[in-house]
């Protein structure tokens, strides 16, 4: 299994760097930190008394490695999971924090490992991830993902300002579909009808 700093460097190249788009709720982001983020940490790094865009453009690669495996991996004990899971729930974490757990406990309850829907990974969802991975090794991976897939077009449903990040101009898969579809085996793919088909009621 991949270490969790390569896991790290893997989200990092998704996130790209530095974008400030005013219809993304996360605001000014670089290397997938938002501002709100740095607030919670108190990451003044310019040193001038005030946490603001110019301090998440100043923000390092290491710096976001060390945040993302110190809050987003470690904080929210993501190690505690079985180590198949690390990847996408790591990656989601950083995307959609508390909802990349809600997920799994939601998946761990459908497959009959009745967990609460809390966001946080205590004994109990820690004990039943390990029980539904173990009667479903071969799947559980491929169903956290569609399950990640289907969480990004319902936010879209809800939100129309963030369609964009789920559908591209020219009707494709928008870069939230593309990043759960690389957690899932190529044959659980959407083919570009089905994407249409998916995304055919919005504007």
């Amino acid at each position: 299994m991949p270490s969790v700093q390569s896991i790290a460097d893997a989200i990092l190249t998704r996130e790209g760097g530095f974008v400030n788009d005013p219809s993304d709720p996360g605001g000014a982001t670089n290397f997938g930190v938002t501002i709100h983020t740095m607030r919670r940490l108190g990451l003044d790094l310019n040193g001038d008394g005030r946490i603001d865009t110019a301090d998440v453009r100043v923000l390092s690669r290491a710096q976001a490695r060390r945040i993302f495996i110190d809050h987003y991996f470690t904080e929210p004990r993501i190690g505690w999971l079985p180590d198949a899971l690390h990847p996408s729930v790591f990656d989601m974490n950083v995307n959609a924090g508390r909802w990349s757990i809600r997920l799994l406990q939601r998946l761990c309850t459908d497959m009959g490992f009745r967990t609460a829907e809390d966001g946080r990974i205590g004994p109990r969802t820690r004990q039943n991830a390990a029980a539904a991975f173990a009667a479903a090794p071969d799947h559980m991976v491929d169903a956290y993902a569609i399950a990640r897939r289907n969480y990004y077009y319902r936010l879209a449903d809800r939100r129309p300002a963030s369609r964009k990040y789920a559908r591209r101009r020219d009707g494709g898969k928008g870069g939230w579909i593309t990043r759960a579809e690389e957690f899932m085996a190529p044959q659980y793919h959407l083919s570009r009808a089905e994407h249409a088909e998916r995304t055919g009621a919005w504007d």
